[in-house]
């Protein structure tokens, strides 16, 4: 890294009623990252609406917050974790002249980013009108109502529109987190505070937020074994009846149950496997393209760059560039569709 080198500023707003799970996911997962000198590559503080002191939790204890609002104006990025009392957002859609004046405060340009309920802050400071967004399936109707010129997609994990991104409630907080920090730094970096924080790697966000069997009941037949053997066969093609055939189903039992313990389909499935193991090679060696694209089973380096390209939006070798300087070694892909 360059002299004079300062790490990205993560901002996160506690707003009374908080939840203390969602306001430690920030700091959780940005206070991991690294880079090869040893040096934080984001610094995460707190900041209220008021002067320092207490703010108030869902639980039966508050928290002393050490910065007031004008830290908003030293973000890069800002993140809005839920809260259970936001009185006038959440009854008619309107901003406290008191919250309004500390949002204000926020620099164009601002990356802006919401867990949970988070998001009708965003909303009711006109952050979100024309740009999709989500939060709780259990939240999503009343925030159409609220906000109908928001595109409210409550189907989702996460929805990523460039400047903001707004996710669903609790784990999803998590899979945003770790999405940011795969976007600004690579899969490398994200996969091993992943690791460290002992969860899934990667969640993709068209994921669906609320699967009707996430455990499979233990008397039913489950296809994590199809899971796992295709996961060692990434570089194989890979038949729909051969993951069938690994569970004894049918290929029509397989597929319904396949998409109730993952959240997507079979194909989906691999294809994002797939994709990460490709983020992996780029990232972690020397291979050629067409070598990356084998070992992944694109089979080509023209297919494989026409599926990062539709999940990335670069191509590998812009990929590789971005990300290849100081990667390390990072677990292989794993199966984490079933999450929590």
């Amino acid at each position: 890294m360059a002299p004079g080198f300062r790490p990205h500023r993560v901002v996160v707003l506690a707003l009374d009623g908080l939840l203390p799970f969602e306001l430690g996911i920030p700091h959780r997962i940005f206070g991991r990252p690294k880079d090869e000198r040893g040096r934080h590559l984001y610094e995460v503080i707190t900041c209220s609406v008021r002067p320092p002191g207490p703010v108030e939790t869902d639980a039966d204890f508050a928290i002393h917050v050490a910065h007031g609002p004008e830290a908003l104006a030293t973000a890069d990025t800002v993140i809005v974790p839920a809260s259970y009392e936001l009185g006038p957002v959440f009854e008619r859609g309107e901003l406290t002249d008191e919250l309004a004046a500390a949002l204000a405060r926020i620099r164009p340009g601002t990356r802006l980013a919401s867990i949970c309920t988070g998001v009708y802050v965003l909303a009711a400071a006109g952050y979100l009108d024309g740009r999709p967004a989500t939060t709780h399936w259990a939240d999503a109707e009343r925030l159409q109502r609220l906000f109908p010129r928001v595109e409210v997609d409550p189907n989702v994990l996460f929805v990523d529109d460039g400047s903001i991104l707004t996710s669903a409630g609790v784990a999803a907080g998590i899979d945003l987190c770790l999405h940011m920090v795969r976007r600004d730094h690579g899969a490398v970096v994200a996969n091993e505070v992943a690791r460290r924080t002992v969860v899934p790697p990667h969640r993709d966000g068209g994921q669906a937020q609320y699967i009707r069997r996430p455990v499979p009941d233990p008397q039913q037949a489950s296809t994590s074994g199809a899971r796992a053997w295709a996961l060692d066969r990434l570089h194989e093609p890979i038949q729909l009846r051969d993951l069938a055939a690994r569970e004894s189903m049918s290929v029509r039992t397989f597929t319904r149950r396949f998409r109730e313990e993952s959240g997507v389909s079979p194909g989906q499935w691999l294809t994002q496997q797939r994709v990460e193991r490709v983020r992996h090679l780029l990232e972690s060696t020397e291979l050629s393209v067409d070598q990356v694209a084998r070992d992944a089973g694109f089979g080509t380096a023209q297919s494989m760059r026409q599926h990062l390209q539709a999940a990335l939006g670069v191509t590998p070798t812009a990929y590789r560039r971005t990300f290849r300087a100081g990667a390390a070694d990072c677990p292989q892909p794993v199966d984490n569709s079933a999450a929590p």
